[in-house]
């Protein structure tokens, strides 16, 4: 029996005679068993029941996000109700300032020392004052209510702000007044004296009428500025047009880049109030221009 031969190959072709390798590690690969296979249908599930949920949200959150100029238009009905009740407060106060300016404007015309004296204290006490101080002279020392003959009438904070602007435009309608009747040539005076009419009847039936003309332009700049003005009422609790932008943003979420769209919309609604007013008034001051 021969030996066995050292030099052969062994184990599928090593040399005998050699070191024996090192073993190579191979790339782990899962083995495709039965608990492996079942494990991607539950991951597969798990997946799509995260997305179900989190779908509507994400939906729900891209509705609520919406552009500058969509959050404009959804509001724009609110806002110009405010816009609206600006204007009406305006009003209110321009008829209010109108009436008695006109009867404090012809006080300081009186023959008298003490009543005109009053009357042009009165004047430039309202003119040369804050309007803004003004409102909150009012709103605080007005009350809420007042008693007429047992009946409690409420004074709402709207009414009192349409009280405390109507004392500034009294106070311009008295000097427009006292202006206007004393650009007058004094020759109007003596015409009408030497025809035997009074101090009353020259000043209704003669002066006024050629006043007209003159105090036109000058209210209806008045009208404008206590126009744009009326925006402060909403440092004292009126809900008018910007109090109804700040909600308005608010309810937005408080976004920084609303803050632009939103004011500039009040902005634009009392330039395009405000700015043919004044180009009426304008027009008005070529056309009865006196010399």
């Amino acid at each position: 029996m021969s030996a066995p031969d050292r030099t052969a190959p062994r184990d599928g072709g090593r040399p005998a005679g050699r070191p024996t390798d090192l073993p190579v590690l191979l790339p782990f690969a899962l083995p495709r068993s039965r608990p492996a296979a079942r494990l991607r249908p539950v991951h597969g599930w798990l997946l799509c029941g995260l997305a179900i949920v989190a779908l509507p949200a994400w939906a729900q959150g891209g509705a609520a996000a919406l552009s500058p100029l969509e959050v404009v238009i959804k509001w724009a009905p609110l806002l110009l109700t405010g816009f609206s009740f600006n204007v009406a407060i305006s009003l209110m106060a321009m008829a209010i300032g109108t009436v008695a300016g006109l009867g404090l404007g012809l006080a300081m015309l009186g023959e008298g020392r003490v009543l005109p004296r009053i009357a042009w204290a009165a004047t430039q006490v309202f003119r040369n004052v804050p309007w803004l101080v003004l409102l909150f002279f009012v709103m605080f020392l007005v009350p809420f209510q007042v008693t007429l003959f047992g009946l409690r009438v409420p004074l709402p904070d709207w009414v009192k702000a349409t009280f405390g602007f109507s004392l500034p435009v009294m106070a311009n309608v008295a000097e427009i007044v006292r202006g206007a009747v004393r650009s007058v040539p004094n020759t109007q005076w003596e015409a009408a004296e030497s025809l035997a009419f009074t101090r009353r009847q020259t000043l209704w039936r003669i002066i006024l009428p050629q006043c007209a003309k003159r105090m036109l332009p000058p209210w209806m700049n008045v009208y404008a500025l206590i126009a744009m003005a009326t925006v402060q009422a909403s440092i004292v609790g009126v809900t008018e047009m910007l109090t109804l932008t700040a909600q308005v943003h608010a309810a937005e979420g408080g976004r920084p880049e609303l803050f632009a769209p939103l004011y500039g919309f009040a902005l634009l609604c009392f330039f395009l109030y405000c700015y043919p007013i004044d180009r009426l008034t304008a027009h008005l001051e070529r056309r009865f221009e006196t010399r």
